[in-house]
């Protein structure tokens, strides 16, 4: 590991690490375009990471003030137009590195003798005041349903009924390990609306299909209940993919005793053992029993499924639905523990909005939005990466110098991404850095 002396070394480091995290990239994108535009990529991911503003973090003409400078903004904004605009690429480009990346990590998992996580999520992208996008959908808001919860002391909301407003819909494919820093896959973003309309049925279904096809059964499957459907299941057995689904409480399946929702089938039953088990969400130990017992699909009776149920102690259970055989407490155990590694995902999606303003760019075309978003997630990507040991040091110094906290919760904190991206937007905005790309011609 490299000893950094300055910060002018330490920011050398980090300009070094998104070059070589880049390069490959770049070098394909080089075969397409010109290099001014390739140079262009590097400088504005740079710029990206100067610029931290969950507002504007994104908007082309306050990244052009980091590209060439405030005294030449107008033609740094011009320049990231001409990028994003050029025809001779699309964002498919980003999408084939980032899945050559977790290529990499299931092979890595697959070596240690174990299979890596593919983790799916849907999340929505919120642009309430912008209705002039022939392409925006509407999107229920997670932002005004957090405001309507009911506070303590406070009157209730007017209404409970869920607000829509304009925005686009995205889903996110992430591979994790059992621990270690996971491997974004793939964003995709889609709308109902507009020639580019399509359904999440569609979207998923082309995600699914890539990851068969890429890493068959070496592979876990892990999806929440917006992917609790008998279309899911029978996509997973079809595939003979592995997989495990937080089943819906209502929802009916199949047990010794004929058809009946999965809530019934739990009623009167003991839980077989319990545990102290640790919630991540909230920074605390639970108690939780867990019970066990097989089970069919309706649609599907000719394959043998389980269920698994976890019951927190002053919560709601959770219901698992596998195709995993569980053949004792340690291989339910097993799927709990496993099935919490999902909430990195969540993680990813509240990084990209909050940290990376996900939600900030007022672009008119669909192209051009979609190019700007994925490099958006290559950014993400190599934040991530620098989570890995080869840059424990660089990480030392710059959470150190450049973001210091108090409080053992920051301190024990195993991987603060918020935190390491602030210090580097504080770094490069005093120690600024120039990476020039240059093509074999």
């Amino acid at each position: 590991m490299t000893a950094y002396h300055d910060d002018g070394e330490v920011a050398e480091g980090v300009g070094k690490a998104l070059f070589g995290f880049v390069e490959k990239m770049l070098a394909e994108l080089d075969k397409q375009v010109d290099k001014r535009l390739v140079r262009t990529l590097l400088a504005l991911l740079l710029a990206m990471l100067h610029h931290r503003h969950r507002e504007n973090g994104l908007l082309l003409s306050e990244l052009g003030c980091y590209l060439v400078g405030d005294a030449h903004a107008p033609a740094g904004t011009k320049r990231i137009s001409n990028l994003l605009r050029s025809k001779k690429w699309d964002q498919k480009v980003i999408e084939k590195d980032l899945w050559a990346r977790a290529d990499v990590k299931v092979a890595a998992e697959k070596k240690e003798g174990r299979k890596a996580l593919v983790l799916w999520d849907g999340s929505v992208v919120e642009k309430p005041e912008t209705v002039a996008s022939a392409d925006l959908c509407a999107v229920r808001s997670s932002k005004a349903a957090r405001k309507l919860r009911i506070k303590p002391g406070y009157p209730q909301p007017p209404t409970f009924r869920p607000i829509f407003v304009p925005g686009l819909e995205v889903v996110g494919v992430l591979v994790a390990g059992m621990g270690g820093a996971p491997v974004l896959a793939n964003l995709s973003f889609w709308t109902r609306r507009g020639k580019h309309a399509t359904t999440r049925g569609e979207v998923e279904q082309k995600l699914f299909a890539a990851c068969s096809a890429r890493w068959k059964d070496d592979v876990l499957h892990l999806c929440d209940r917006g992917y609790a459907s008998a279309a899911w299941v029978g996509t997973f057995l079809e595939t003979k993919a592995n997989f495990v689904v937080r089943w819906r409480t209502d929802y009916h399946l199949v047990d010794a005793k004929g058809k009946r929702s999965s809530g019934q089938m739990c009623k009167g039953k003991r839980s077989q053992d319990f545990a102290m088990v640790r919630d991540a969400r909230h920074h605390s130990e639970r108690k939780m029993g867990i019970l066990y017992f097989p089970v069919t699909h309706p649609q599907h009776p000719e394959t043998p499924l389980w269920l698994v149920v976890a019951r927190p102690k002053d919560g709601n259970a959770w219901h698992f639905l596998t195709n995993l055989p569980i053949t004792s407490l340690e291989d339910a155990w097993h799927i709990v523990f496993v099935y919490a590694r999902r909430w990195q995902i969540e993680m990813v999606f509240r990084f990209l909005k909050s940290e990376l303003a996900l939600e900030s760019p007022r672009l008119w075309f669909w192209e051009n939005r979609l190019k700007l978003l994925a490099i958006v997630a290559l950014l993400y990507a190599f934040l991530v990466s620098l989570l890995l040991p080869d840059f424990a040091s660089l990480r030392t110094h710059l959470l150190d110098h450049w973001c210091k906290r108090t409080g053992k919760r920051l301190r024990d904190v195993t991987q603060p991404l918020s935190r390491l991206r602030f210090a580097i937007s504080r770094l490069l905005l005093c120690h600024p850095i120039v990476l020039l790309w240059r093509n074999s011609g």
